[in-house]
């Protein structure tokens, strides 16, 4: 084998187009070999275009045609994988920069689904596997009789709880439609993306206070209104 690579070699260092197929084939190896240590996404799809490209000048001027035709492939791959993360980094941009946490910089991520009215989207004690967004009607949370404004995303907080249970249940009250996106898109985006990650916790912690101020303004309007001074119990909107 190892004479098999010498002679190899030695046959392509004889032309300079040999030389040159060489220098690519090494240029794409040393950049797979970096690629090992990169810990992001972006990073890594770069380097992977940059040895695609390499291993295809090397296919063609050797010519080495599986290789070639291999890279050819993987190429348009890794360049709309890098396309994709780089709209998804500065969507994220662009909602931390304004402090969006609407969540609609998730919509490309998600997919509709039309419910009609009187249709329950999910029940309390339900597992919470998607994140949701209304779009256009009416839901609301039954238990608490509150109705969900369109275009916020609903069902997060739940969605990160140790339990993973839904604390309330959402109903139709008109024909509706809702984006959705499941556990497990969520995860490979927050892998490929951390500032995704940064920006869902935001979310969800943004919420979370908005819902703890809410119930503080509601323990001190009720104990104003008895007297008494005991706190009431009031359900948080987590859903």
């Amino acid at each position: 084998m190892i004479e098999h690579a010498v002679a190899t070699a030695a046959t392509a260092m004889a032309s300079p187009q040999g030389v040159v197929a060489l220098a690519s084939a090494g240029l794409a190896s040393a950049l797979i070999l970096a690629g090992s240590f990169v810990k992001t996404m972006i990073p890594l799809r770069w380097l992977g275009l940059g040895s695609n490209l390499g291993f295809i000048v090397y296919g063609a001027l050797f010519p080495h045609l599986p290789m070639l035709v291999l890279h050819t492939l993987l190429l348009p791959v890794n360049l709309y994988r890098l396309i994709e993360m780089i709209r998804l980094t500065r969507r994220v941009d662009a909602a931390a920069d304004m402090k969006d946490t609407s969540g609609l910089w998730l919509r490309p991520y998600m997919k509709r689904l039309k419910l009609k009215a009187g249709a329950v989207l999910f029940r309390k004690g339900d597992l919470a596997d998607h994140l949701y967004m209304l779009t256009s009607g009416r839901i609301e949370l039954v238990e608490i009789g509150v109705e969900l404004p369109a275009g916020r995303i609903f069902g997060e907080i739940a969605f990160f709880a140790p339990n993973r249970q839904r604390t309330m249940t959402a109903r139709c009250i008109e024909s509706s439609e809702v984006l959705a996106i499941n556990e497990s898109t969520v995860r490979q985006l927050y892998y490929q993306n951390p500032e995704f990650g940064f920006q869902v916790i935001g979310l969800v912690a943004g919420r979370l206070t908005a819902d703890i101020r809410r119930l503080e303004a509601t323990l001190d309007a009720s104990q104003k209104a008895d007297g008494t001074g005991v706190p009431v119990d009031v359900p948080i909107r987590s859903a």
